[in-house]
């Protein structure tokens, strides 16, 4: 009897951005209050923007990563993992699109073609 079951595990761009997102999160929660002063902070700013660019660069552009930035510019919103939030939501999309593909790959087997039978 064969399994028919689909394992999908993250390839190593999706565990770096991960781990990215994880730490620039804890960073942002953590760190970055105890030194510097408001939300308004260039340090915050300059994060986001190297690990926006980070993400795009590991998982390619996606939609969740702008909402992501976007909320880590207004004040006290920093303070949640959008980060990490926007990596997930990126890897359970491409998790459910591969299963898809399979499954459509199943109920549309290839056509043979007639003139080479």
């Amino acid at each position: 009897m064969t399994d028919d079951t689909i394992t999908i595990s993250p390839g190593p761009r999706f565990r770096t951005a991960m781990m990215l997102a994880v730490l620039a999160d804890a960073l942002q929660v953590v760190v970055f209050p105890l030194f510097v002063a408001g939300a308004a902070s260039p340090a915050d700013d300059i994060l986001d923007f190297a690990v926006g660019a980070m993400m795009v660069h590991l998982l390619g552009w996606q939609w969740e990563f702008l909402p992501s930035f976007l909320a880590k510019l207004v004040p006290g919103v920093d303070l949640v993992p959008f980060w990490t939030m926007a990596v997930a939501n990126v890897y359970r999309k491409s998790k459910r699109i591969a299963v898809a593909t399979e499954e459509s790959r199943e109920q549309h087997p290839e056509l043979k073609d007639p003139q080479r039978s």
